[in-house]
């Protein structure tokens, strides 16, 4: 196999070596007597560099590559991976994945994807690879920048948890005995900043980045140090509150994590192992009449876009809630199987997933909850996922008459996330995008705010 690669790629191999990588694999499946196989060979590289208070506190590289072979013998399955892409090494693995296979109990829902799901030949330029020819010492320089305008925006900020800058590029393959082949690069590059403000009983952190594929999009190191910096000034001075029932608002940057609790609970592992507070939903109303939420898998840059899923299935766009009732589950191959159902493409997880926004920006949720709590940080991880009872630390503002009053802390919110969902009155246009979930402020109606 010829492994070498283009004067101007920055990855070890070629894409056409990989393939063929997958393809031996498959073919040295098959000649040992596998019924069915898949093959998926990745690498990737990058480096993270932190700066904290003007030193260099850590500069870190990665370079990794993995090859992992599936093979089927009827409907006993093995599974064996190696870093090693020698072809002596290839062999190896097979035949470990065969024995593994031989010695396993059939399961009668294993095997490979529906050939009619697969994706087709053609695949969609998603526009996922951006690479950043960034040197260590650039990075150095701009973590500098964005610690010191974190320190510079506010006397009172008194310490740094640092500031890092780092890029990271991969690229995959992936093939079955169904004849599928498909696999492309992406990229993900990020900027991070967290400081201290205050002194002894009354100091506070926070912190703020940016993510993108295409390093152009990413904030400025000045604003992403001066967003740091503000949020952990006016942190100061925290109160705590009485316990009470009132209206929570969960900021952009947390917001995410609602919608992640309805992916986990209506994904196939927890629906056919039935461990989730959402058995069933399917056409049922588990969120507010206004809640849209639709998946977009082929987003151009999307964080969480794809051609087709880890078994090869065909990405579409879809929507997943439509006026608050829940449209599809998130299903691979094998859960599919399990519940009686057709793959949904979603092995290995969800594709940017967009809540449309309803009740304006960030200012109008504020004044239409008038009087109640606006949620900045989580802690803790205090969400059942079988009976949906959530409760968490939190700190955050208070506000009265639409305005934000004085920081708070040391408190907890709690309710129920079936409550939770059929109580959401406002979805903000002030969309953050750090991952898979893509949506702005979430506004719940009422919940319980436990504090002194």
């Amino acid at each position: 196999m010829d492994s070498q690669v283009p004067d101007n790629s920055r990855f070890s191999y070629s894409q056409d070596y990989l393939r063929a990588l997958v393809q031996d694999a498959l073919d040295h499946a098959r000649r040992n007597g596998a019924s069915a196989a898949e093959a998926d060979v990745s690498e990737g590289f990058g480096h993270s560099v932190t700066v904290r208070l003007d030193e260099v506190e850590t500069i870190e590289y990665n370079r990794d590559k993995d090859i992992g072979i599936t093979v089927l013998f009827g409907h006993q399955r093995g599974h064996a991976s190696t870093s090693d892409f020698s072809p002596a090494a290839l062999r190896d693995t097979v035949e470990k994945a065969c024995s593994i296979a031989r010695y396993t109990a059939s399961d009668p829902f294993a095997g490979l994807a529906d050939p009619a799901l697969l994706a087709g030949p053609d695949l969609p330029d998603l526009d996922l690879y951006y690479p950043w020819p960034l040197s260590v010492d650039d990075a150095i320089a701009m973590a500098q920048r964005c610690e010191h305008a974190a320190l510079q925006c506010d006397k009172r900020i008194s310490n740094s948890e640092g500031a890092t800058v780092y890029t990271q590029e991969s690229q995959f393959a992936y093939g079955n005995s169904l004849g599928f082949m498909g696999g492309y690069a992406g990229s993900s590059h990020g900027i991070s900043c967290s400081v201290i403000a205050g002194a002894d009983s009354g100091m506070q952190r926070d912190y703020w980045y940016t993510t993108a594929r295409d390093p152009h999009d990413l904030q400025s190191v000045e604003a992403v140090g001066r967003e740091a910096g503000m949020r952990t000034v006016r942190r100061l001075k925290a109160r705590k509150l009485k316990t009470c029932h009132a209206p929570v608002l969960f900021e952009a940057t947390l917001a995410s994590s609602l919608i992640g609790h309805f992916v986990g609970a209506v994904s196939g592992g927890s629906l056919y192992r039935k461990s989730s507070f959402l058995p069933d939903s399917l056409g049922q109303q588990v969120f507010a009449a206004e809640i849209q939420l639709r998946e977009d898998p082929h987003r151009l840059k999307g964080l969480a876009s794809s051609a087709f899923d880890d078994d090869g299935v065909a990405t579409r766009a879809r929507d997943v809630v439509v006026d608050g009732v829940v449209q599809g589950y998130f299903l691979g191959s094998y859960s599919a199987r399990k519940l009686g159902m057709a793959s949904t493409g979603n092995a290995g997880g969800n594709h940017n997933l967009v809540l449309a926004p309803f009740g304006g920006g960030f200012e109008d949720l504020l004044r239409q909850m008038d009087r109640g709590l606006l949620v900045t940080e989580l802690l803790g991880h205090g969400v059942n996922a079988v009976t949906g009872d959530y409760s968490r630390g939190a700190a955050g503002f208070w506000v009265e008459r639409g305005e934000i009053q004085y920081p708070v802390h040391e408190i907890t919110i709690a309710g129920n996330l079936k409550d939770m969902f059929r109580n959401i009155v406002a979805v903000g246009n002030d969309v953050v995008i750090r991952g898979s979930k893509i949506t702005g402020s979430i506004l719940v109606g009422e919940m319980t705010i436990a504090g002194d």
